[in-house]
C-alpha cells in the first residue's frame, strides 16, 4: 500500500534535491551565527539567506537528472530551464522584494514615531537572496548530488 511512497522518497531523483535542501537550510544556522553571533535554529525554516536552499534542490536535481538521464534528454532540458528561473528568481525578484520589505518598514517606523497610527507589526525583508547566496546553494547542490552519486551509487 505504501509502495509508492517508499520508492518515491528513495528515489535518486527525489533524495538528490532533498539533500540539497536539507544541507542546504542546515547551513544557515552555522552561517547566521557567524554574521549575527547567536545561534537560531528557527534558521532552518526560514526562506532567504546564506545559502540558496532553493537552488541547492534545482541543481541537485538538475545534477542527477544529467547524471541517469543525459544532457540530451528533455529532463535534463526541462531541469535546466527551472534551475535557471529559480536562480534568476533567488536573487532578483525575491530579493526585490526583501529590500521593499525593509523600506516599508523604515516608513512604519517613522509613523510610529510620529505618533501615526499605523500597523507596528513588521514585515519580512530577507526573502531573496545575493547573487553569492546563490552560487553558494548552487555548489551545495553539485555537492549533495555527487555525493549521492559517487559515494552511495543511487
Amino acid at each position: 500500500m505504501l509502495d509508492w511512497f517508499l520508492e518515491m522518497v528513495t528515489s535518486r531523483y527525489f533524495l538528490a534535491p532533498f539533500a540539497g535542501w536539507f544541507f542546504a537550510q542546515a547551513l544557515k544556522i552555522p552561517f547566521s551565527a557567524i554574521t549575527t553571533k547567536k545561534v537560531d535554529f528557527h534558521k532552518f525554516f526560514s526562506p532567504g539567506g546564506m545559502p540558496s536552499s532553493h537552488t541547492a534542490m534545482m541543481v541537485a536535481l538538475t545534477l542527477m537528472l544529467a547524471y541517469a538521464k543525459g544532457t540530451g534528454s528533455p529532463e535534463f532540458a526541462i531541469s535546466m530551464a527551472f534551475s535557471a528561473i529559480v536562480m534568476y528568481d533567488a536573487a532578483g525578484v525575491r530579493r526585490e522584494t526583501g529590500r521593499q520589505g525593509k523600506m516599508l518598514n523604515e516608513i512604519i517606523g517613522s509613523f510610529i514615531m510620529e505618533g501615526r497610527p499605523i500597523s507596528d507589526e513588521e514585515m519580512k525583508e530577507i526573502v531573496g537572496h545575493t547573487p553569492f547566496e546563490v552560487f553558494i546553494g548552487a555548489i551545495v547542490g553539485i555537492l549533495c548530488a555527487a555525493f549521492l552519486i559517487f559515494v552511495f551509487r543511487v
